[in-house]
């Protein structure tokens, strides 16, 4: 399926959106591993702010969520669809969807692996501190770089 990308209803990359403006989009919903995502055509990813995670709010087949998109490492951006927006959009494999996003103001705080929840929660006092201290996209780094691991060991000991 082709890319369809529009900033307000305007094509090319000298648009960059303010909070106010959405980036819309068509693309297939595509798994990698045991990630299903819409990758943004590369219309859309020059126009958010960042060749970085940029947080955002929006709608995939008119279904609302906040996430993170993050960078593909090729100038683009990718959306992860989790299982509870997949559900409700009817999101498969191979399924073609249409996205709405805004960049949002404040960062969502991010989904936590259950082996990181667990060694925060036994964690000492002052390291739970350090964790709601830091600012929601710093939790975003931490379980990106806790999750960027194929390796359980390398996995274990970032997690403790």
């Amino acid at each position: 399926m082709p890319w369809v990308a529009s900033v307000n209803g305007r094509f090319g990359d000298q648009v960059r959106p303010r909070s106010t403006e959405s980036v819309t989009f068509s693309g297939e919903v595509e798994v990698v591993g045991s990630t299903r995502l819409v990758r943004l055509p590369p219309d859309a990813s020059r126009a958010l702010p960042s060749r970085g995670q940029v947080a955002v709010r929006g709608t995939l087949d008119g279904h609302g969520f906040e996430t993170v998109v993050e960078p593909d490492g090729r100038r683009g951006h990718w959306l992860r669809v989790d299982d509870a927006l997949a559900e409700a959009a009817g999101a498969t494999e191979g399924h073609a969807v249409d996205v709405v996003v805004q960049v949002a103001q404040d960062w969502p705080e991010p989904h936590v692996p259950t082996d990181l929840a667990a060694a925060l929660g036994g964690a000492p006092e002052k390291i739970q501190g350090i964790w709601e201290d830091i600012t929601p996209m710093a939790r975003w780094e931490w379980v990106r770089w806790v999750g960027a691991t194929k390796n359980p060991e390398t996995r274990a000991k970032r997690v403790g």
